[in-house]
């Protein structure tokens, strides 16, 4: 195997005919256009051998002249790139033909192409990871954009959820999405093979191959080096904060509702744009457009400053639209305020908070709902010192999440209902995403505590094909089942989900009676790929908004 290994490596070291750090050349052979042949053959070979979808990877990489190993990558990304403006394109038809269909049919297709729009947006950003500028690891951040892409593949899926919708989720499935998410797999495959293949040289696949993957520098006082002495002033405490815009209920700030303030956010805005929302109840409903980014929202204290909401399911909205506070910008942070969605049980799907863009943070922040909280929707997300609360399947979606030293409250459901805290999303192997609980406290809520042993708790169930939760160094109550987990339908994902603990406590930790297609528990070397600075990286990035984490293990 070693041997077969190192063979591919040449082979691709050959057809690239460059320096990458180590030269792998035979002279007699250069300029021989049947030995290129040969080798860019072998490369191909190499690259799709562990692709999920052989055939088509050949197909995809024949044809390609690659001068340098990215190439490669470059040209399944135009090829994912090409289906998704297709995509775009058949959802947008299909809203045209649809119009005197019924609310759910158009809403769903409203919400297809919007999706499909951050998509395009997502590949069209990612050529980033190829320029000069980036200081950032090339494989990380694609694959990064490359599983938020079908992240918004699903979701548009997703929105078609009964029997009527079902005729035009299959005309996208089959005409487009299914096409979308194939050559997006493809090139997560092909960014995690070739990054293999380089690791036997300890290359990488950066813009300077020669150069080793460069960090963000920081300072003493764990701030990124670049951070100018304001920016650094203003996130390190909350109280100390002079906000561009309050928000206050009484009159006494420059804006009643939030949304106002965040519209106000300016045209040219640079560097962090910081609101103050005053403690009160805001019945209001608010997205966070893509181009906000940078926005810093701080309130009086989760049990002062509370955003709620009260839209579901039930009521005939898609779970998309229930969110009481979505955001799509990236970079975004909030601090000591509430996100609530009241629609109780009974409404089914019914989001508090949606989280789609890159590098969120929250922070003494409390998301409180039933069945499906916490819409953790895509890209890297960090939640310290929170409270999240819940029933079915609370904390849910297709982010590379992590929630560290929080609350996670168990409340009770409705007749005939079950409670799980996770059902992640993650639906390809090569997919960087899930969610992680790292030193939370899983707890039943008062009004479960007397049928806590009589209602059924979990901890996870796949939702998807490679659905992954991790548990480690949490204490777990004892209403949790001693089986942990539960099947989604049947049998179905439990060959391919991952789901493990590690370090727990409490007397729900005890894992000698998990169900056998988990993970069991993990050893600690294991673990450490879930740990703040490998599962996010968080060292490019969380230092910047001022709010603590702990970039390794907690109890070790």
């Amino acid at each position: 195997m070693e041997r077969k290994t190192i063979g591919s490596v040449i082979s691709l070291l050959l057809v690239v005919g460059v320096t990458i750090g180590i030269v792998v050349l035979n002279t007699d052979q250069k300029g021989d256009s049947n030995d290129e042949l040969s080798t860019h053959t072998k490369t191909v070979e190499a690259i799709c051998q562990n692709t999920d979808d052989n055939k088509l990877c050949h197909e995809t990489l024949t044809p390609v002249e690659a001068k340098e190993p990215r190439d490669y990558i470059k040209a399944v990304m135009k090829h994912s790139m090409d289906s998704v403006i297709k995509a775009f394109n058949m959802s947008d038809n299909l809203k045209v033909e649809n119009m005197n269909s019924s609310t759910g049919i158009k809403m769903a297709l409203e919400d297809c192409k919007d999706l499909l729009e951050f998509a395009i947006d997502e590949l069209e950003a990612s050529s980033f990871v190829f320029s000069d500028e980036n200081k950032y690891d090339v494989a990380t951040e694609l694959k990064n954009w490359l599983s938020a892409v079908i992240a918004y593949t699903q979701s548009c899926l997703d929105g078609f959820n009964t029997d009527s919708e079902k005729k035009i989720q299959s005309q996208l499935q089959t005409g487009s999405l299914d096409n979308v998410e194939k050559l997006t797999a493809l090139a997560l495959d092909v960014v995690a093979e070739l990054t293999q293949i380089l690791s036997v040289f300890n290359l990488t696949l950066n813009a300077k191959p020669t150069s080793r993957r460069l960090l963000v520098d920081l300072d003493k006082g764990g701030y990124p080096t670049w951070m100018s002495l304001k920016d650094r002033k203003l996130l390190a405490s909350g109280d100390s904060i002079k906000p561009h815009a309050v928000v206050a209920k009484d009159g006494s700030g420059k804006f009643k509702t939030i949304l106002d303030a965040i519209n106000a956010y300016p045209k040219n805005q640079k560097g962090r744009y910081v609101i103050h929302v005053k403690a009160g109840i805001y019945d209001e409903y608010i997205t966070v457009d893509k181009k906000k980014t940078n926005i810093l929202l701080f309130g009086d204290g989760p049990t002062k400053t509370i955003i709620t909401g009260s839209k579901n399911f039930k009521d005939g909205v898609k779970t998309l639209r229930t969110a009481t506070f979505s955001t799509q910008a990236n970079d975004f942070i909030a601090k000591s305020i509430a996100f609530e969605n009241t629609a109780g049980p009974e409404g089914h799907q019914a989001v508090a908070l949606r989280v789609q863009g890159d590098r969120s943070a929250f922070f003494d922040c409390a998301m409180r709902g039933y069945q499906d909280t916490l819409y953790a929707h895509a890209h890297r997300q960090f939640y310290g010192n929170c409270e999240i609360s819940g029933t079915v399947d609370f904390i849910f979606g297709y982010a590379t999440t992590l929630i560290q030293n929080s609350k996670i409250i168990v409340r009770k459901p409705g007749p005939n209902q079950q409670n799980i805290v996770v059902a992640d999303g993650t639906v390809q192997k090569n997919m960087p995403t899930g969610v992680v609980l790292q030193n939370c406290e899983i707890i039943p809520e008062k009004s479960l505590i007397p049928d806590r042993l009589k209602v059924k708790s979990y901890l996870a169930r796949p939702w998807k094909a490679f659905s992954r939760a991790i548990f480690m160094e949490s204490t777990i109550g004892d209403f949790i089942q001693p089986d942990g987990f539960l099947p989604w339908q049947g049998n179905q994902f439990l060959n391919t989900c991952y789901f493990a603990e590690f370090g727990n406590a409490g007397p729900g930790a005890d894992a000698k009676n998990r169900v056998k297609w988990g993970r069991g528990v993990l050893q600690k070397n294991d673990s450490a790929l879930y740990t703040a600075e490998q599962w996010l990286q968080a060292k490019t990035w969380l230092p910047a908004t001022g709010i603590p984490f702990e970039p390794g293990f907690t109890r070790a």
